[in-house]
């Protein structure tokens, strides 16, 4: 099978699939070797800040919970709560505001994560807070006003449910926790800022940072600035990830089991790898390298082994087609290559003059053979002219035994030249007419025989005897003294694709051939039968064979409505 004309059982495929499945393993590896590097680098620094973080949200939630268990108490079992809520006067109210107020006083110094408590009356649209120390009075003011905006009006604070929820209030963000008792609304807030406070002491690098964020992934509060604007905190904090644009940074983080926030942790990728980037850079440089030596690695490979393996192909397929005195041109090539060339050119000069040798001993024993099966006709046809000459001395006919003799000696002279390989036709009818003529002699009134050739191809060449030889065999086996038997000889030029052939076509009006001999004929072998060795026929196949190898055929067959046909195709030449 090929792909783009390449063998795939050549060198040349081969090789290059050989270097790929060297380089692209170890490329791949490398790359697999990093990213699983840089992979467990980020498991470990996210699992470690991860633990950091959750006990930090623990922390947090711990005491966020413990603020609002002290809410839940008063609540519940505060005496002074109750006044406020369904007071018999004003004056027990006020009493119960000033008891509540100095209850809450030194409560909020029990609760450090806590940076207020108030209890707001919705009937009197009264607010009592009690704030730390540290909170300045602008805070206060704005924190204030928002609590009558969020208390006075419909309960949204039930955003939060029975959870801390996330309110910003100006410029900063605050958890509130507020609890409903009547007409009472009872609280605490806390800024996010407070919350932080404990998470300064977390290290996290130069260019990391502690964070708070809302459930909708808003920046609350950081201990750091952070390195990029466009960072994600929408996605879970199940398991950590990456994000940023202008730099790549790894985000973990803990939802608060109290509250709708989260504590999260961001570190910059670099700080996290420090020398790893420059090792996947590295990586990557080495990768590149590799891939853009491949050509180079290709075309040397070319230079050095596929180009003189093809030069020795193509001076091989040359040869392969009978070009036995090609060799191989010098060029600059490794050792081994010239070496080889030179083996080979050496290899193909003694090859080549021992084919010579070899073509000249088969040409004389071809002529030798050639020379043996010509003469094999001769004393069989001598034979039946010295019977013919017999049975005319004997009515003393001496006209014919004249006539007679002057054949035999015009067929004599031939066949003292038929040594030859080739005979013009011309010279091969004028030969068979004059045996035709002795064999009318010999049966008188019992044969004829019409030749037809066009004039154009009485210079042809052709082996001698090869028409008088089947000539022979009819008259020899279909020619009696009862009934008269016709011969016709037919030659033409006649075309198979772009390659003409001459034709000769034998017929007569015989009795045929048997099955038996057919058989015979056509399997190549000498044909016996019940009159006798035919030799004649396996003597010009053998020729024919010996002077044009495959080019040359003899087909036998039956003609209709009786007869034997015999055709010959010889290859068209035109000089001897």
């Amino acid at each position: 099978m090929k792909i783009l004309h390449i063998s795939w059982n050549s060198i040349r495929f081969k090789l290059v699939v050989g270097l790929l499945l060297v380089t692209v393993p170890l490329i791949t590896l490398l790359f697999y070797n990093n990213f699983y590097s840089i992979r467990v680098v980020h498991n470990q620094v996210a699992l470690s800040n991860k633990n950091l973080i959750s006990l930090y949200m623990g922390q947090i939630d711990t005491q966020l919970r413990d603020a609002e268990r002290n809410l839940i108490g008063l609540v519940t079992s505060d005496y002074d709560i109750q006044s406020m809520n369904l007071p018999n006067s004003e004056d027990e109210y006020q009493l119960a505001k000033h008891s509540v107020s100095t209850k809450l006083s030194s409560d909020i110094l029990l609760y450090k994560s806590i940076d207020a408590f108030f209890v707001y009356s919705d009937t009197r649209k009264d607010l009592l807070d009690v704030f730390k120390s540290n909170i300045e009075f602008a805070e206060r003011d704005m924190v204030e006003q928002k609590l009558h905006e969020i208390l006075g009006s419909p309960p949204e604070f039930a955003e939060g449910g029975s959870r801390w929820f996330v309110r910003k209030i100006g410029q900063d963000f605050y958890a509130l926790r507020i609890l409903r008792s009547g007409s009472l609304y009872i609280g605490a807030w806390v800024n996010a800022k407070t919350l932080l406070i404990p998470l300064n002491l977390i290290d996290l690098g130069q260019e990391g940072s502690a964070l708070l964020v809302s459930n909708t992934g808003e920046l609350m509060i950081s201990t750091n600035t952070l390195p990029d604007e466009h960072i994600d905190f929408t996605k879970s904090f199940d398991q950590y990830y990456m994000t940023g644009v202008k730099n790549s940074l790894l985000v973990v983080g803990e939802p608060s089991q109290e509250g709708n926030f989260s504590l999260a942790a961001v570190i910059k990728d670099s700080q996290i790898l420090q020398n790893l980037p420059n090792l996947s850079r590295l990586t990557l440089f080495i990768s590149v390298i590799s891939i853009a030596l491949l050509p180079l690695s290709l075309f040397f490979l070319r230079h050095i082994l596929l180009v003189p393996l093809k030069r020795l192909i193509m001076v091989m397929k040359r040869i392969n087609d009978g070009n036995v005195n090609v060799r191989i041109e010098s060029h600059k090539a490794s050792d081994e290559i010239l070496l080889v060339n030179q083996t080979f050119n050496h290899m193909m000069a003694q090859i080549e003059e021992l084919k010579i040798h070899v073509y000249e001993e088969q040409l004389s024993k071809q002529k030798a053979e050639l020379q043996h099966l010509q003469l094999q006709i001769n004393p069989h046809f001598f034979m039946n002219s010295l019977n013919i000459l017999f049975n005319l001395a004997q009515v003393k006919n001496y006209e014919l035994i004249q006539e007679m003799t002057l054949c035999l000696v015009r067929y004599f002279r031939f066949m003292f030249q038929s040594n030859l390989t080739f005979v013009s036709l011309r010279e091969e009818l004028q030969h068979v007419r004059n045996y035709v003529r002795i064999q009318e002699l010999r049966f008188p009134g019992s044969l004829t025989c019409v030749i037809d050739v066009p004039d154009f191809l009485e210079n042809i060449p052709i082996p001698p005897l090869v028409i008088q030889s089947f000539l022979e065999n009819s008259i020899k086996y279909s020619v009696t003294l009862e009934e008269p038997v016709s011969i016709s000889v037919s030659i033409d030029l006649k075309e198979d694709g772009l390659d003409p052939y001459v034709e000769i076509v034998i017929r007569d009006t015989g009795k045929g051939f048997s099955e038996h001999v057919l058989s015979l004929i056509q399997s190549g072998h000498t044909v016996h039968d019940e009159e006798g060795e035919h030799i004649g026929i396996w003597n010009v196949r053998k020729r024919l064979q010996l002077l044009y190898g495959g080019k040359a055929s003899i087909t036998c067959f039956n003609g209709y409505p009786q007869g034997a046909v015999v055709e010959i195709k010889l290859p068209y030449e035109t000089e001897i």
